[in-house]
Formats: structure tokens, C-alpha cells, sequence
């Protein structure tokens, strides 16, 4: 069989609508990232630095994940899931860069950025708890960001909606994979239920900001919480657990994660994520 390009060769099932550019230095290699006519380029990448730092910082607490996980199994698939959203990232920073204009790489809004300039929602870089904090996370984070990425795979920027529709596909299954395990804690023991119920009370706190839009951006963020909610209490239903009756978080001023506002595990984040790349500037693998 032959092909166009190199990077027809490495899509599944040809998908000409995108080529994966796992493994080269720029993951949007080959592709047109001119910005469409009628879009707001620094808007467009502004949103995209939103939803790659998602990405980065939630894949990062994931990492932590691994040789903690009850099981060599479950070890595996958190490690997997945390990839599919590093490789979200990947993308979704390198368009960033590409749409505002600056160029800037991947590498450098992950390792040249302070605290406050990450847009991730705070619900992303929560950290620590037991199995079943982190099932609470990761089963919240994957409905959201599947409703989400559902509606950017028809996005007027083509670019957007490619990795949008790969995500799609991955996101599908970290749901799942959250759905199974909340219901195999919240229905199983008296303890597992109990620690399934403290994760979700711990992560329910920072729901209402996912569902808060800002103003740049390109999906109402609001128009997700219906979907949100049936796949939410169909799930809960059957894990025999309940919905926590706990008040929203605050922001400073107004100002949340998306402004740069974080909660106080960031800063340590942030550090570890960086302290290679600061310590030896430059370095390449």
C-alpha cells in the first residue's frame, strides 16, 4: 500500500484528516495550521493553551499513579491514560503556539511558565487521597472533557477538530475504565463504598467551575452540564452512591484556575514538572 505523505502511513484506518505525530519534534508537523478566516487567532490559542494545560497537569498527577495503584493492571491503564492526555497535550500546546502566533513549542509553555500562567481548571491538579479519590478525578475530569471534545470535533478550526476527534476516541475509554471502578468501589464493601463516597466529596467542590465559561472560551461550557448530569446519575445509581451536597469552591475575586488562580498543590506541581528542564536548560533526550 503506499501513501502520500509519511504521515498517512501512521493514522488508523488512513484517516486523512489527521496525521499523528507521535515521535517527530513538532506533533503538527506536515499539517496547514493557518488559522481560518472569520476565527479569532489569539483567542483560538488561547483556548487551546486552556485545554493542553488540562491535559498537562491532570496526565501529570496520573504519573504519580504509577507502582501506587492496587493492582499491576491498574497500574498500567492509569500510566496508559495518563499518555493519552500527555499526547492531547502535545498537540494542543503546539497549536497554541501556532494559532496566537509566537511559535512557542510544546516544550516551551511546559517548562518556561510560572504558576500562574497555566490555565488548567483546579479540578486537574488535585493530588493525593486513596484509589478512590483518584477514581472520583479521573471518572468527573473524563465525562467533562469527552462532552467537551464531543462538540470540538466540529470546530470551525480543522486543526481543533482533529484533536478533538482523537481524543474523542480516548477519552471514551478513560471514561469507562472510571465508570467500571466507581461502581465496583461504590457497590462493593461497607469500606470500599465509604472511600468511593469520601472521593467524590472531595472532588464535587470543584465541578461547578468545569461548567463556567470563560470568556474565551469557544464552547459554552454550560451547555455540557445536562450531558454531564445524566451520565453522572446513571452511574451513580448503579455504584449505589450519592450526589455530595457540598458548596463550590472559591476563586479569588472571581478568578479561577482559568485566570491563573490555583489552589496550593500547584506551586509543587509546577516544580516537579519543571525541575529537569530548569536544571539543565537546553538539554535534549
Amino acid at each position: 500500500m503506499s501513501f502520500d505523505n509519511v504521515y498517512e502511513s501512521l493514522t488508523e484506518e488512513n484517516d486523512a484528516r489527521w496525521a499523528f505525530g507521535t515521535g517527530f519534534d513538532d506533533p503538527l508537523s506536515g499539517m496547514d495550521t493557518s488559522v481560518p478566516a472569520g476565527l479569532d487567532a489569539a483567542a483560538l490559542g488561547a483556548y487551546c493553551l486552556m485545554l493542553g494545560d488540562d491535559a498537562l497537569i491532570f496526565s501529570h498527577r496520573l504519573q504519580e499513579w504509577v507502582t501506587n495503584a492496587p493492582e499491576l493492571e491498574d497500574e498500567v491503564a492509569v500510566a496508559n491514560i495518563a499518555l493519552d492526555l500527555l499526547g492531547q497535550a502535545r498537540l494542543l500546546l503546539a497549536r497554541a503556539g501556532k494559532a496566537d502566533g509566537s511559535d512557542r513549542t510544546e516544550d516551551s509553555f511546559a517548562f518556561s511558565r510560572v504558576e500562574n500562567e497555566f490555565r488548567n481548571v483546579r479540578l486537574a491538579e488535585l493530588g493525593g487521597g486513596h484509589f478512590g479519590n483518584l477514581i472520583a478525578r479521573l471518572f468527573v475530569f473524563s465525562t467533562w472533557r469527552l462532552a467537551l471534545l464531543q462538540r470540538l470535533e466540529s470546530s470551525a478550526d480543522p486543526v481543533l477538530a482533529a484533536i478533538a476527534a482523537k481524543g474523542v476516541k480516548e477519552l471514551t475509554y478513560h471514561r469507562d475504565y472510571a465508570a467500571q471502578w466507581l461502581i465496583r468501589l461504590g457497590d462493593g464493601t461497607e469500606l470500599s463504598h465509604e472511600r468511593m463516597q469520601e472521593g467524590l466529596a472531595e472532588v464535587w467542590p470543584y465541578v461547578g467551575e468545569l461548567f463556567t465559561t470563560h470568556p474565551l472560551e469557544l464552547v459554552d461550557a454550560a451547555t455540557l452540564r445536562a450531558e454531564f448530569d445524566a451520565v453522572v446519575d446513571q452511574v451513580f445509581a448503579a455504584a449505589t452512591v450519592e450526589r455530595p451536597e457540598t458548596g463550590a469552591v472559591a476563586g479569588v475575586s472571581g478568578r479561577t484556575g482559568r485566570d491563573g488562580v490555583h489552589t496550593e498543590t500547584m506551586g509543587f506541581l509546577v516544580g516537579e514538572l519543571q525541575s529537569v528542564a530548569r536544571a539543565m536548560p537546553g538539554a535534549t533526550w
